[in-house]
């Protein structure tokens, strides 16, 4: 599914949304395990931390979505929401911290019309290295001891 966009030399450039079957071959060429669980959805699993992210095809973008860790019944502490919105808006290069049903997750989206294997890899990079370098000070403030 192409459409036609001027490039600033005035030629026209058809451009073409990133397909399953091209996501599907990004993951392949980022070397780490993935699996497909659902149709357009993948679990990857980077060899680096083995923390799995979720990558869904989901016309016009692709979703990345992982879990940091399960909240405590008693984390609504203030500071630690509170750094998590600093961390989003200071330190998170790609996608923001968020709540999803007792988890906090890490999460972007990326739009498929630009998409290409370096963004896509950036993407998946920046979650597990934001994940990784936040996690002391996020269980510290959600009073889980590390494990």
């Amino acid at each position: 599914m192409g459409y036609d966009r001027r490039h600033k030399s005035g030629r026209i450039m058809e451009l073409r949304m990133v397909t399953q079957e091209d996501l599907e071959s990004f993951l392949i060429r980022m070397d780490a395990e993935h699996e497909e669980i659902d149709d357009g959805m993948y679990l990857l699993r980077p060899k680096e931390t083995g923390v799995p992210i979720v990558v869904h095809h989901s016309p016009p973008v692709v979703l990345l979505r992982m879990k940091v860790m399960d909240l405590p019944d008693d984390a609504g502490s203030i500071e630690l929401y509170r750094m998590l919105l600093e961390l989003n808006a200071s330190d998170v290069v790609h996608g923001a911290y968020g709540l999803e049903d007792g988890e906090l997750i890490i999460s972007d989206t990326l739009e498929l019309e630009t998409l290409d294997y370096g963004e896509l890899q950036a993407s998946v990079e920046s979650i597990q290295l934001a994940a990784s370098g936040h996690m002391d000070r996020i269980r510290s403030l959600a009073g889980t001891a590390e494990g």
